[in-house]
């Protein structure tokens, strides 16, 4: 029997489906891809997380990760904000770090079904109806990790994705001439591009543009030249590095609307839950976060074979709290702060006033960040 199906294997599926397991639950995690494959993700973690990994035997030395203590935001006009980062982060490709966790998952037990869609999720009679092809797989407990966007959100008739986005995401790999302790934030009009090492010589460059500008322009490679690149740091990167990809990994319609923690009895982690907007960089960091809230909360009410409507309402009404305690103002934030940014001018005097006000500029970052968790 399976006690919990994980729908969707990045890192909030991952992180719940190790602790799910470890506690002696039954677990079946499945994913529509099969590991290593790349994601679209600024690929930035903050250190925050670091007792955590170290609780699950996870020593970051054996993945060569990047240690990050500086921040540079940059505008079109030259104008820049240089931050040191207190808490600090590292830097890891989710192609190398979901791999890792899915071989420690698969060794330590946890079922995988992988290169498998999920073409439905019913509630009902107190379980859950999984529909994959030709199979109907059934648990008490169903967790959504299924990513920023699935054609599961508009079956469940999620609220958030009737409200169209205007936003897509284009992340590369390259080889470059950066510093390797810094992420740099590059604004241009209408979005910005996140630029910081990851493992071995690599860097990952995330960007995120506004779907009338690739209109407008035709393609990413126009798209690129007429907008992106008129931000000198990016342009000195577009002539310079060397890319990796044979293409970039793209995804559409980016939604930062808020989305609920709980639909239809489905448990959702990590970005399935809420999104904080990428240039907040954190947004790794809290699908483990979250993956973390939402297992122990599990465990304290779930016992197979003893599992009833007013236990399962007890996981629900304490996970909505917690996850709301934890992340709500986080999320909140880092969208008011996406308004500050994606117009020239408006960039331009957000960072000439963050300069003059050190002390608001740290309380941003620090608000945009949780304190270490174990």
């Amino acid at each position: 029997m399976t006690d919990v199906i994980i729908v969707g294997g990045g890192l909030a599926g991952l992180f719940n489906a190790i602790q799910l397991n470890r506690a002696g639950l039954q677990v079946t995690v499945i994913e529509r891809k099969s590991y290593p494959f790349h994601r679209v993700c600024g690929e930035y973690i903050s250190n925050e997380v670091i007792p955590f990994l170290s609780g699950l035997d996870i020593d970051l030395n054996d993945l060569d990760v990047a240690r990050i203590n500086r921040l540079q935001v940059t505008s079109v006009s030259g104008t820049a904000l240089s931050k040191k980062l207190d808490l600090g982060g590292f830097g890891l490709s989710r192609y190398t770090f979901d791999n890792y966790l899915y071989k420690k998952a698969q060794a330590e037990g946890v079922n995988f079904l992988l290169d498998t869609k999920v073409e439905d999720i019913v509630f009902k009679d107190e379980r859950f109806e999984v529909t994959i092809p030709g199979k109907v797989l059934t648990a008490p407990l169903v967790i959504g990790s299924f990513g920023k966007r699935s054609n599961l959100d508009q079956k469940l008739k999620r609220d958030f994705f009737y409200k169209r986005s205007p936003y897509l995401a284009v992340k590369f790999h390259i080889r470059a001439d950066f510093p390797d302790d810094l992420i740099q934030l590059n604004n241009y009009k209408d979005g910005y591009c996140g630029v910081s090492k990851i493992e071995a010589d690599r860097y990952c460059m995330c960007y995120l543009a506004h779907r009338d500008d690739l209109r407008k322009y035709g393609n990413l490679q126009e798209l690129e030249q007429n907008i992106i690149c008129k931000n000198a740091h990016l342009k000195k990167l577009f002539d310079t590095a060397e890319f990796l990809l044979d293409k970039p990994e793209v995804i559409n319609e980016i939604s930062f609307e808020k989305k609920q923690p709980v639909e239809n009895h489905i448990l959702m982690s990590g970005d399935t839950a809420g999104m904080i907007a990428p240039l907040c960089g954190n947004g790794m960091t809290m699908a483990i976060h979250s993956a973390k809230i939402l297992s122990e909360t599990i465990l304290q009410y779930y016992q197979p074979n003893d599992f009833n409507p007013r236990k399962r309402n007890q996981i629900e009404q304490a996970y909505t709290a917690e996850w709301e305690s934890k992340f709500a103002r986080r999320l909140w934030i880092g969208r008011q702060l996406q308004r500050l940014f994606g117009a020239n001018a408006m960039t331009t005097l957000s960072l000439k006033t963050l300069n003059a006000l050190p002390p608001l500029a740290d309380y941003l970052i620090s608000k945009t960040h949780g304190q270490p968790f174990s």
